[in-house]
């Protein structure tokens, strides 16, 4: 049997191009400018003595460790990115291209994917979610999983869907109002 790396085997990451690009961002900010002035940290706490009673020298050492390991990561996450069109017009690439953006289903009513937006009525209100994978989930900013419960029971529904939820509190019960 062929050993097969790790990247892979690992799944594919959908992503929006904004994920994308923050990703990129974030991978250049720690591998260009933090990994070096951890360096440089790490090179001055070791010319102050015994390296052992040396707290700026293991504050530096985790600090070096916990962002290798994010760096390795975000790394991760660019290589099995799968970039996600939100518009609904690419349906190419596993996860992405037959849940991105809006699509229209069988009754040419627009389905909800990844990269939708849908507008939900749940007890007279309102609410807004944009649905995504998981690596970009916030649902503090309106950011849903398509993994989490009310993002899976949204992937798929069209307007004028009422789809059922299973929470810890109990069923909740939302009327999709709206999909772009």
């Amino acid at each position: 049997m062929p050993i097969v790396p790790p990247s892979a085997r690992a799944a594919a990451v959908p992503l929006t191009a904004d994920a994308l690009a923050r990703l990129e961002a974030e991978l250049d900010e720690l591998s260009r400018l933090r990994r070096p002035e951890v360096v440089a940290r790490i090179k001055a706490a070791r010319e102050l003595g015994d390296l052992r009673e040396n707290a700026e020298y293991q504050a530096a050492r985790e600090e070096q460790s916990f962002l290798e390991g994010r760096i390795r990561l975000l790394e991760e996450r660019r290589r099995n990115a799968v970039l996600i069109d939100a518009s609904g017009t690419d349906d190419a690439g596993p996860g992405a291209g037959a849940d991105a953006g809006a699509s229209a289903g069988n009754d040419g009513r627009p389905r909800a994917r990844i990269g939708s937006t849908v507008v939900v009525e749940h007890a007279g209100e309102s609410i807004t979610y944009a649905l995504v994978g998981s690596t970009e989930s916030d649902p503090a900013a309106g950011r849903l999983s398509v993994d989490s419960p009310v993002g899976a029971a949204l992937l798929r529904a069209a307007a004028g869907d009422e789809v059922d939820i299973r929470t810890p509190r109990g069923a909740v019960r939302y009327l999709v109002v709206e999909v772009r």
